[in-house]
């Protein structure tokens, strides 16, 4: 009886560290590494959207191993009582813990489909109707404008003179093209002078804004091309994501009491 007990005890032992070394990745220094830890850093690097095949597992159980050696010689000097490894770790306590705040928010606050519907139909209703791929030449002085007009009606080239002339950075050096654009685009002046304006057609007066003075041509006209809703919602959902986001973070400053 006394050599069963003494095999089953044997057994239970055996079986015993058996599964106490699956629990752990390995033994460091005499210190067993849990195999939570893989599985924890697996978790993030999956969050963060890298996939985590046999290979990259291979690599993170090393990683832990690595990190083990290093957090042991470190403690052994005495570098986890200091008092810049403590302000270290409560600034990383802060970051982990709002980032977990801020995820919690939009994991019960998400934006729904309707949303993202409505916000493309604000979009194309403001953007909706014509497109006018226009060029203009910005000068300081209404007379240097009217002598531009003057000069394209004999005809010079506008795109020399956009060139030479124009105060604009941006259409200057591309002879005066503005490119595709909706009306809104522009300032109200200058909105209200080029849709008036056929295709081809030059501007008979230069317009003032609080830019200076326009020299406006209209090369071409078309109905708005917009993109789809499925082409866009990729883009909507993130900026309503981070729009409710930043609602939710200054509703809480405006709640707290801050002395």
């Amino acid at each position: 009886m006394k050599t069963l007990l003494s095999v089953a005890a044997v057994a239970a032992i055996s079986l015993s560290s058996t599964l106490v070394s699956a629990q752990n990745l390995a033994v460091v220094n005499g210190k067993p590494v849990p195999s939570s830890r893989v599985d924890m850093l697996a978790s993030q690097i999956a969050k963060s959207g890298r996939p985590v095949n046999d290979e990259m597992r291979a690599q993170i159980k090393e990683e832990v191993i690595t990190r083990e050696i290093f957090m042991q010689e470190a403690q052994k000097r005495g570098l986890a009582s200091t008092a810049d490894y403590k302000a270290q770790m409560e600034l990383a306590r802060q970051t982990i813990l709002i980032r977990e705040l801020f995820a919690d928010f939009q994991k019960n606050n998400p934006v729904t489909d309707a949303d993202l519907k409505a916000e493309y139909d604000k979009f194309t209703s403001a953007n909706a109707g014509k497109e006018y791929k226009a060029r203009h030449i910005l000068v300081e002085k209404e007379d240097d404008a009217k002598a531009i007009i003057a000069s394209l009606k004999k005809g010079d080239k506008f795109e020399d003179l956009a060139k030479k002339m124009s105060k604009d950075p941006g259409s200057g050096a591309n002879g005066g093209d503005l490119d595709w654009a909706n009306a809104s685009s522009y300032v109200p002046e200058f909105s209200a002078a080029m849709t008036k304006l056929e295709k081809g057609q030059l501007a008979a007066e230069p317009v003032k804004s609080q830019f200076g003075w326009h020299v406006i041509r209209v090369d071409d006209i078309r109905d708005a091309k917009l993109p789809s809703f499925e082409e866009v919602k990729p883009q909507i959902s993130q900026q309503m994501t981070q729009q409710k986001l930043a609602q939710f973070q200054e509703e809480l400053r405006k709640k707290a009491s801050v002395k």
